[in-house]
């Protein structure tokens, strides 16, 4: 992999980090305002060989700015780009066509990925997202309505949800 540039901006519910490739994708972002939490997660076929702090990631910026002052499709067109077996792209995939406002179970997730008894790999789909906000792993949840895990902290999960249910 090339280089990559990285910015944190604050946000409501705390600094927010995204990694970003040259060419606009995003390879990781987070709850953090520490860079190497996220290339951690990063793949390492997709991971830089440099990483460069920039004031401003342009659209990517802008989106988060804006999905926090309540426009939640602005993230929608952001690319992403993140890499593992065929399954798990597909869920990533299929997690950014969840609209904000909706929550799924991770049995429902599984369905929508077209493995219905994939509970589990539906699951650590969400765990191994390293995009998170772009792809809204947190909108995700146990049967009954319990909040399940999310990498950035159960208050963050929490405070996105609220957010979209127009609580904020």
């Amino acid at each position: 992999m090339s280089n990559a540039q990285w910015s944190t901006v604050d946000t409501p519910a705390g600094p927010f980090t995204a990694i970003v490739a040259d060419d606009g994708a995003v390879l990781a972002s987070g709850w953090t305002a520490d860079p190497a939490e996220l290339t951690a997660v990063v793949s390492t076929a997709l991971r830089p060989t440099g990483l460069r702090k920039v004031r401003d990631l342009g659209e990517v910026t802008i989106a988060v700015h804006r999905y926090h002052a309540g426009e939640f499709d602005a993230i929608d067109l952001i690319p992403v780009r993140q890499r593992s077996g065929a399954f798990l792209q597909h869920a990533w995939d299929v997690l950014r066509t969840v609209p904000a406002g909706k929550q799924v179970t991770y049995r429902d997730f599984a369905a929508l990925a077209g493995r219905p008894p994939a509970i589990r790999a539906a699951a650590s789909a969400c765990a191994r997202n390293a995009a998170a906000l772009f792809v809204p792993c947190h909108r995700v949840l146990r049967v009954g309505g319990a909040l399940g895990g999310f990498r950035w902290g159960l208050p963050v999960k929490q405070w996105l949800l609220d957010h979209e249910a127009g609580l904020h």
